[in-house]
């Protein structure tokens, strides 16, 4: 007898449900006790690959509330890939939704923040462009000028103290994070991705370049919110991290 696969795969996501009728095994002998087994295997792998994912969320809600969160998403949202790096795309959009953690609204961010680690990590190498590049243009043409910046680059906005949160549960005597909105750009100068706090007016700016516009139209969004802007630190580590590839502009 055919199983029907959609049967199949809640089934076997899901300890509640029945084993699937008709499922045999090789000695054509009711497969019960094999299907719980693997059934039990799958949902300890993917639960680990969650573990590997969300480490910071898994610290913020606890091993045994952050194994019941995993249970619940995993049957809501099976592997879409064999990939098991890609495993959780998903999960801040679920966290958004999920009312039991409605009151912990910073939730779906850390898990942005998690997810934009693990694809910085694996995005593809870049070669740098030379800072002395920026030096050499006039002011008038520097205005003009767009930038491309390393795919291994992510920028987050975040209506939550993102970074101070990040740091809180990473690094030792970290201070506790304040009641302050951050934005946070992902950024990886050699192997390992690290995220770095932006002010709201650094965070337009650095969008405004991701979008594809040229310096003139950055500075113009940043100042919009910080009248004093200045580019000096933002870019200095921007440089410093690899982040920068091209620059392209017309000549005058």
């Amino acid at each position: 007898m055919n199983v029907d696969q959609t049967t199949f795969r809640l089934a076997l996501l899901d300890a509640a449900q029945p084993v699937p009728p008709g499922l045999l095994d090789c000695a054509n002998a009711p497969a019960g006790k094999r299907f719980s087994v693997y059934r039990n295997n799958v949902a300890v792998s993917l639960t680990e690959a969650l573990q590997t994912s969300f480490p910071i969320l898994r610290k913020l809600l606890g091993d045994q509330n952050f194994d019941q969160l995993a249970g619940i998403f995993l049957r809501a949202h099976p592997p879409s890939s064999p990939l098991m790096m890609r495993y959780g795309d998903e999960m801040p959009a679920f966290l958004q939704g999920f009312a039991p953690l409605q009151h912990l609204g910073y939730l779906p961010d850390v898990a942005r923040l998690e997810l934009a680690l693990t694809r910085a990590y694996h995005a593809a190498d870049a070669e740098p462009m030379d800072p002395a590049v920026l030096a050499e243009l006039p002011p008038e043409t520097l205005m003009q000028a767009r930038l491309t910046c390393a795919p291994s680059l992510i920028l987050l906005h975040s209506d939550w103290p993102l970074f101070d949160l990040w740091r809180f549960n990473t690094a030792p005597s970290a201070p506790k994070p304040q009641a302050v909105a951050q934005d946070v750009v992902i950024l990886r100068a050699e192997f390992d991705p690290e995220p770095h706090s932006l002010s709201k007016a650094e965070g337009a700016w650095l969008a405004a370049i991701l979008s594809g516009q040229d310096f003139a139209a950055a500075q113009d969004a940043a100042t919009a919110l910080t009248p004093e802007f200045d580019l000096t630190p933002l870019l200095g580590l921007l440089l410093q991290s690899n982040a920068l590839t091209n620059l392209t502009y017309q000549d005058p």
